[in-house]
Parts: C-alpha cells; sequence; structure tokens
C-alpha cells in the first residue's frame, strides 16, 4: 500500500501516439514517438508481439511521464505507458473519448 501523497507524485498524462516503428533486432520492441500538448516524447514498449506499428498511430494512451529517462536497446525511453494484460493478451489503457494531448489524468 502506498498513501495518497506518494501516489499524487506520478504524473499521468495522456499522449497521441503520431509515429511507430520495430526497433531493430527486437522482436517485441517499438519505438513510439508521442505528442503529449507542445512536448513529444520517444517511448521504448514491449507491443511488437502484441501491436503492429501502423496500428498505433493517432491512437492515445496513458503515460507516467515524470518517470526517469532509461536507455532500452541503445534508444532512450522518456515515459512509459500503461497497458494491462499478459504475455498472452495486452490491452493499451487509453481514455473512453478524445481529450487532448497533454491533459492530466487524475
Amino acid at each position: 500500500m502506498i498513501n495518497y501523497q506518494d501516489f499524487k507524485k506520478l504524473d499521468l498524462k495522456v499522449g497521441t501516439i503520431v509515429k511507430a516503428e520495430r526497433v531493430e533486432k527486437s522482436k517485441k520492441l517499438l519505438r513510439l514517438e508521442v505528442e503529449m500538448g507542445k512536448d513529444k516524447r520517444q517511448l521504448v514498449a514491449g507491443l511488437g508481439r502484441h501491436y503492429q506499428p501502423k496500428e498505433l498511430i493517432g491512437r492515445q494512451i496513458v503515460i507516467v511521464a515524470n518517470l526517469e529517462p532509461k536507455m532500452i536497446y541503445g534508444l532512450e525511453s522518456q515515459g512509459m505507458l500503461l497497458a494491462a494484460g499478459d504475455e498472452e493478451n495486452i490491452a493499451l489503457l487509453q481514455p473512453d473519448k478524445k481529450v487532448p494531448s497533454g491533459t492530466k489524468v487524475y
């Protein structure tokens, strides 16, 4: 269990995927370019076995925007998208209706 003050430290935002491509030499990683209002971020996500890059373009997702960047396969991932499921079935978490990119999630 975490307390509410710890939860408030998470900066969850809606982003729109504007570019997606496979990461070279990886079967499961995709490099995503995500628009978050005036900001653009690069995310590296393990979605390659569940989604084709072209089907992600234009999709809105929920991102942990204040996660420390991490190098993955030589690419800097500048946040983490939220998804639900297991190794066999992954579903992206997304708003139930379109909202402006960069919108804060509460």
